[in-house]
């Protein structure tokens, strides 16, 4: 009985002993596996380049709006800013002129119908700059009726005037004339605004050229960091640097 009992454990320790090496090779085997297997890396990336190319016709475009913008957009605004003060100076030019050119407007108008009993409402241009080379109605009409333009002559009840005085014609003419040569000016003044546009679209397009020149000369530089994760080991940092032309 006791020899019995011995085999049994002799058997029992055996396979336990087994098993227990079956189990350690089984796990050496899988953190093996494991080790080789690498869990997917969670990477982010973070570049410090210089800015993008610029775009010449948005340059253009921005200049042509308000001038001074297109090199504003183009990182040249030391010289842009000159267009702008020009635009912003023809506005107030503009702006002034208009208002001194309908001044002379109203003055002339009220001065006709005080001194040369014109009934100025609702008349065309060309009424007012007839009546200051007229003494009345009835002079333009004979006038125009010994040229034979017949079309050109006024309704003598709608379209009456008579001066009291040749000074008072002569007044009002110079102020029809102050009128007319302010209104002229505005042209002038738009065209300086149109050139002042073109020369800064032309000035932010060249602007553009050269930035888009530096950016391929400048070294591009490159930061990316990544975080690294294995089953079996702690989470490691990657900080990595590149530089290209």
């Amino acid at each position: 009985m006791r020899n019995l009992i011995l085999i049994l454990l002799f058997i029992v320790s055996q396979t336990f002993s087994q098993q227990t090496n079956s189990g350690r090779i089984l796990l050496e085997n899988n953190i093996k596996e494991t080790m080789q297997k690498e869990a997917p890396a969670e990477n982010y990336l973070h570049q410090v380049k210089q800015d993008k190319k610029k775009n010449a016709g948005l340059a253009i475009l921005y200049s042509l709006i308000l001038p001074g913008m297109g090199e504003l957009y183009a990182d040249g605004y030391s010289s842009g800013k000159y267009f702008t003060i020009a635009e912003v100076s023809l506005w107030g030019a503009y702006w002034g002129v208009n208002q001194y050119a309908n001044w002379n407007k109203d003055r002339y108008k009220s001065f006709a119908a005080a001194l040369g009993s014109a009934d100025v409402q609702g008349k065309e241009d060309n009424y007012f700059a007839t009546i200051g080379e007229y003494m009345n109605v009835k002079d333009y009409n004979n006038d125009q009726a010994l040229s034979r333009e017949f079309k050109k002559m006024y309704n003598e009840k709608t379209y009456y005037w008579e001066w009291d005085t040749n000074e008072h014609r002569k007044n009002y003419r110079n102020m029809w004339v102050t009128s007319e040569q302010a209104f002229n000016s505005l042209r002038f003044v738009v065209g300086a605004m149109l050139l002042n546009r073109v020369a800064s679209a032309i000035n932010a397009a060249r602007l553009v050229s050269a930035y888009n020149k530096r950016q391929a000369e400048n070294i591009d530089w490159s930061l990316s960091f990544g975080v690294e994760q294995k089953p079996t080991l702690p989470a490691s940092l990657t900080i990595n640097f590149s530089k290209g032309l």
